[in-house]
């Protein structure tokens, strides 16, 4: 097996972005391909190689909770259990463009997007336990029924705390409920919070039954014509959420981790954080591996062939 770390469709269909891990291309005015590939990012540069099948994993872990969670919002997927072969030029049936799509594409509708990372918390941990040590805030704000928290424990209710969609190779940054308010609306923005927890409650209390706590997550959402509120991009992956070992969890410390803080911890002890054109070790490509199989495993209570 290789890694795929980009796709070439030979201008069949037109390319209009590549994210940290997607290839996005228009198939008409109303249809996306999203491509997930094995690029993998931290400190915001992605590294040279990939983790092999990471962008496989990614989606179908993202289709199977897109599925879990159709009952609360709809989402963007269109024809996310046929052929998608069967919906594309009848080009891309050939070998070379097949092994770059098969079972990391999807087929999805085009929505105008709300320009902001929507981030809930459950757990204080990462940026929002960096603040709220140094000034007792999250996201500039006193939560109620927070005085004298750990690390790693659980809020009373978990919280949105947004943040602005930054471009590639930027930061997002963390604002105000009323920042937010301020780039949507005010109602918009109580939508996006209220169906946002809803939607991390819901996936945070079955991953419990798997042994996996969801620490936090982000979810980005489109807008219909009619302005209803639509989930997209990828949901609830170890690339968009913190997910811990639930058998390892103890408060008071850092947690064991699906996510990618060993692959930033060899970056800071290697001074390689923050710069481009590095490659990852194959230990550490087969480290990254297995920590995405087992999350996928874990949660969706299939075997990775």
């Amino acid at each position: 097996m290789s890694e795929i770390t980009s796709t070439n469709l030979d201008n069949i269909l037109p390319l209009i972005a590549r994210g940290k891990v997607r290839d996005i291309y228009e198939v008409d005015s109303e249809t996306l391909l999203f491509v997930a590939t094995d690029r993998i990012s931290a400190y915001d540069v992605i590294m040279s190689n990939g983790i092999t099948e990471k962008g496989k994993i990614l989606t179908k872990l993202s289709k199977f909770w897109f599925d879990f969670t159709k009952d609360l919002i709809p989402n963007h997927l269109i024809h996310e259990n046929e052929d998608i072969f069967k919906f594309l030029p009848t080009e891309l049936s050939q070998e070379k463009y097949k092994t770059q799509l098969q079972d990391r594409a999807l087929l999805v509708k085009k929505f105008k997007l709300v320009p902001l990372e929507v981030i809930v918390r459950g757990f204080i941990t990462g940026s929002a336990w960096k603040e709220y040590k140094n000034k007792g805030t999250v996201h500039g704000v006193v939560v109620p029924g927070c005085e004298n928290l750990k690390e790693s424990q659980e809020f009373p209710t978990p919280i949105f705390t947004p943040s602005t969609k930054a471009e590639q190779g930027e930061h997002d940054e963390n604002i105000s409920i009323e920042q937010a308010e301020g780039i949507v609306g005010k109602e918009l923005a109580a939508q996006i919070g209220e169906i946002a927890i809803k939607l991390y409650t819901k996936a945070k209390e079955f991953a419990k039954t798997r042994g996996i706590i969801i620490a936090d997550t982000k979810f980005e959402f489109g807008l219909t014509e009619e302005g209803k509120l639509v989930l997209v991009d990828e949901v609830l992956t170890p690339d968009s959420s913190r997910f811990w070992n639930a058998s390892t969890y103890a408060i008071g410390q850092g947690q064991d981790s699906y996510d990618k803080q060993f692959l930033r911890d060899w970056l800071t002890s290697n001074g390689l954080a923050g710069k481009d054109g590095v490659a990852m070790t194959q230990d550490i490509v087969d480290r990254s591996r297995a920590k995405y199989i087992e999350a996928y495993e874990a949660l969706t209570g299939e075997k990775w062939a």
